[in-house]
Formats: structure tokens, sequence, C-alpha cells
């Protein structure tokens, strides 16, 4: 079994209370109280976590393109502020601009 930050996320949600470490390549069970998983389980663990990251790629792609709070904020103000707050707005289209260039996906 590799060890990663998979394997170790998928050690801690399948045993939330067990003390463990990992070195030289395997994983150090120091919870002798609490059933250590499989390596089976480990493994499938490890794969739905991956997946569930991987799909979720287009949030980290997304995240540095839109403006900072304040910005979108200020956008949104302004939008209200003028009574165009609508698909027309900088606010709309400031945001669809960065959703369209990383869709989900």
């Amino acid at each position: 079994m590799i060890i990663n930050t998979y394997t170790v996320k998928a050690i801690a949600s399948l045993a939330p209370d067990a003390n463990f470490r990992t070195g030289n390549g395997k994983v150090i069970w120091d919870s002798p109280d609490i059933a250590q998983p499989s390596e089976a389980d480990i493994i499938t663990k490890a794969s739905e976590l991956e997946a569930e990251y991987d799909t979720l790629q287009y949030q980290r792609d997304r995240e540095p393109d839109y403006p900072n709070l304040a910005e979108q904020f200020d956008l949104l103000w302004h939008a209200i502020d003028s009574d165009t707050l609508d698909k027309t707005s900088d606010f709309y289209t400031t945001l669809k601009a960065v959703k369209d260039a990383h869709p989900k996906g």
C-alpha cells in the first residue's frame, strides 16, 4: 500500500478516534483498542477521496480568477444602486466569465 495524503485521510475517516502514524512506507497503529481498517478498505476509501477531490478541480481553478469578495460586493452594490441587477450587470458578467472559463466537469 502506498502511503500518501489520501491514505492518511482514508484511515482518519475510517477510524476517526484512532491514533496512528506513518513511517518508512508503513502505517504504525497506536490504538490497540480500535480495530485497524483493512488494507482493502483503506485503498477503497482513499480512491473515493481522490475521486471526490478530482471532481472539484473546477472550484480550485476558478478561485484565483474570481475578484476578491470586497470587489464582488462593490459590483453587487453598484448593480443594485443603478437598478441593473440582471444578466447585463458587471456583477453577473464578471462572475459568469470565470464560470465559463472553468466549467464543472
